[in-house]
C-alpha cells in the first residue's frame, strides 16, 4: 500500500494537539507551585469581597440619590477604591500565576524539544493527532533547530497569539516560530478528527461555563451586600 503523502497540519489540529499536551503539563505546574497559587487565591478571594462590597456601596449610594443609572455607572468607574482594587486584583493575580506559568513554560519547553527529537518527531498530543515537526525538505529537525523552534515560540505568545494564528495561513500553516526556525508541522491528512473536533468543543463549552459561574457568582456577591446593607 502507497503511504498517504503528508500535508501542513492546519491550526485547529496543531491547537488540538497543544492542549492536549497542556493539560497534564498544567496540572503538574500547578503541583509544584501550590503554595503561592493558596496564598494567591486567599488574597484574590477577600480583595473580591471588598470590591464588590464597595460597588454595592457606592451603587446603593448613587440610586439614593436619584442619580440615575448613567451616573451610577460613571461613580463606578470613578471610585478611587474601586480602580485601587482592581489594580490590586491585576497584580496579585500576576504575582500569583506568574510561578506556575515559568514552571509551564519550562517544562513545556523540555517535553518538546525531548519528543520532536525522539522517533515520534513530536509530543504525545501530536502523535494520537499524526503530526510530526520536520524542517523545510521533511527531515526530522535537528537539536538546534527543535530549541530554536520551542523558544521563539515566546515570541508567539508576546505578540498576544498573533503568532500563533499564522498558523492558519494556507497553504503551509506555519506558526512565527516554525518560520524563524525553519519548520513545518505535517500531518497524514487536513481534516480533523471527529474526536478531536469533539476535545474542542468541550473546552469552548468548560470556558463558557466558567464564565457564567464568575458572573453568577459576581452577581450574587453582589446582591448579597446590597440587601445587608437595605437591611
Amino acid at each position: 500500500m502507497t503511504p498517504q503523502p503528508l500535508v501542513a497540519a492546519g491550526f485547529w489540529r496543531r491547537y488540538a494537539a497543544w492542549s492536549l499536551d497542556a493539560v497534564p503539563v498544567l496540572l503538574l505546574a500547578c503541583v509544584f507551585t501550590h503554595r503561592p497559587l493558596q496564598a494567591m487565591g486567599a488574597t484574590l478571594a477577600a480583595t473580591a469581597h471588598a470590591l464588590v462590597d464597595r460597588m454595592a456601596a457606592t451603587m446603593l449610594h448613587a440610586f439614593e440619590q436619584d442619580s440615575g443609572a448613567l451616573l451610577a455607572a460613571l461613580n463606578l468607574t470613578m471610585d478611587p477604591a474601586l480602580r485601587d482594587g482592581s489594580r490590586l486584583l491585576a497584580s496579585t493575580l500576576a504575582r500569583g500565576l506568574s510561578w506556575t506559568a515559568l514552571v509551564f513554560a519550562v517544562l513545556m519547553l523540555l517535553q518538546h524539544v525531548a519528543f520532536e527529537q525522539s522517533r515520534w518527531r513530536g509530543t504525545a498530543g501530536k502523535r494520537v493527532l499524526g503530526l510530526m515537526v520536520a524542517d523545510m525538505h521533511g527531515a526530522a529537525p535537528s537539536l538546534s533547530r527543535s530549541l530554536l523552534r520551542n523558544l521563539a515560540g515566546s515570541l508567539s505568545w508576546l505578540s498576544f497569539n498573533l503568532g500563533h494564528a499564522l498558523a492558519a495561513v494556507p497553504p503551509q500553516h506555519r506558526a512565527l516560530h516554525d518560520y524563524i526556525a525553519g519548520t513545518l508541522v505535517l500531518a497524514p491528512s487536513a481534516r480533523l478528527p471527529r474526536w478531536a473536533r469533539a476535545w474542542l468543543f468541550a473546552q469552548a463549552v468548560l470556558l463558557l461555563v466558567l464564565l457564567a459561574c464568575a458572573l453568577s457568582w459576581m452577581q450574587g456577591a453582589l446582591d448579597a451586600a446590597l440587601n445587608l446593607m437595605l437591611g
